[in-house]
């Protein structure tokens, strides 16, 4: 008898949506290298894809740099506001970083097999961007409801792949993974997604001093707001409604298609707009990956 191929599973790597927290991909890709897993497909939903396809490009260690230099003022900078394109910001500037890091324009040209997975406005249903132009496939990824403005590509209205496939495990399976190791920033520990401001801060001032001035006008805040103890703002009630909402599907989805490694993260203060706490979502996803060491290298072998 012909002996038995002696050979290591197809790794897929499924990253899910979360905002800001979703930079916690980046230490999770660090911590695989340096446990010597080496993934062979990625899938990616809203950061998870922006991510992905710079790592998909072998352009993780710009976007790393570009992400910790990103400073409050530098953040202010990017908002491109537009009240009147579906959303409180375009984004634009993720086409732009995206070209500017060396990530090829076509989806073909990666290094490594490579998926985004986006929300038909329209129907409702997952879409799958796995050839064709990369920006605006991994623009439309990312298209946090009531923030990121839509963008119309290949005759669809995207909006966050969240809404339909917050952690793509599906599409990493049909991308050929036998073993899928799937992260999901938005996981709560003690199954909180809100906590009462502090009786000292007002929800309202505090919101307005994260925010650019066009962005307090247009919204009403008023920096000098007094406290309202225990009352949600716009931006807490906009975070809560999309981890509520992410957290259902995610449940629903891989209830039917579990991943082989779930590497959960544990942000308990990190919203999903602070991308300039890039420094944090790394080190946790670092930290959470090599906790699960044993695990993932039983998983791969």
């Amino acid at each position: 008898m012909r002996a038995i191929e002696n050979r290591k599973p197809t790794i897929g790597l499924a990253l899910g949506s979360g905002g800001a927290r979703g930079w916690c991909h980046i230490g999770v890709l660090r911590a695989l290298e340096e446990l010597g897993i080496e993934p062979a497909v990625v899938s990616g939903c809203s950061m998870g894809a922006l991510v992905g396809a710079a790592w998909a490009a072998d352009r993780l260690d710009a976007l790393e740099a570009w992400v910790l230099a990103l400073t409050p003022g530098k953040y202010v900078g990017l908002m491109d506001v537009r009240l009147g394109s579906g959303g409180l910001v375009e984004a634009r500037e993720i086409e732009v970083m995206l070209r500017n890091i060396g990530v090829p324009d076509r989806i073909e040209a990666l290094p490594r097999p490579f998926g985004a997975v986006a929300t038909d406005m329209e129907t409702g249903r997952e879409i799958w961007l796995q050839k064709g132009p990369t920006y605006p496939a991994v623009r439309g990824s990312v298209g946090i409801p009531g923030v990121f403005s839509p963008i119309q590509h290949e005759g669809h209205w995207l909006l966050d792949g969240g809404l339909s496939n917050p952690i793509p495990v599906s599409m990493a399976r049909a991308m050929g993974a036998e073993v899928t190791i799937a992260v999901n920033p938005n996981a709560k520990p003690r199954g909180r997604f809100w906590k009462p401001p502090q009786p000292t801060q007002s929800a309202e001032a505090w919101a307005a001093a994260q925010l650019p001035p066009e962005w307090n006008q247009a919204l009403g805040l008023d920096p000098d707001a007094k406290a309202e103890p225990g009352k949600p703002n716009y931006f807490e009630v906009l975070n809560a409604t999309v981890d509520i909402m992410s957290d259902q599907i995610r449940r629903a989805r891989l209830a039917g298609d579990p991943p082989h490694v779930l590497i959960n993260m544990g942000f308990t203060n990190l919203t999903v707009l602070e991308l300039h706490r890039g420094a944090e979502a790394i080190t946790m996803g670092y930290a959470r990956t090599m906790s699960q060491a044993n695990q993932i290298r039983e998983a791969c072998a």
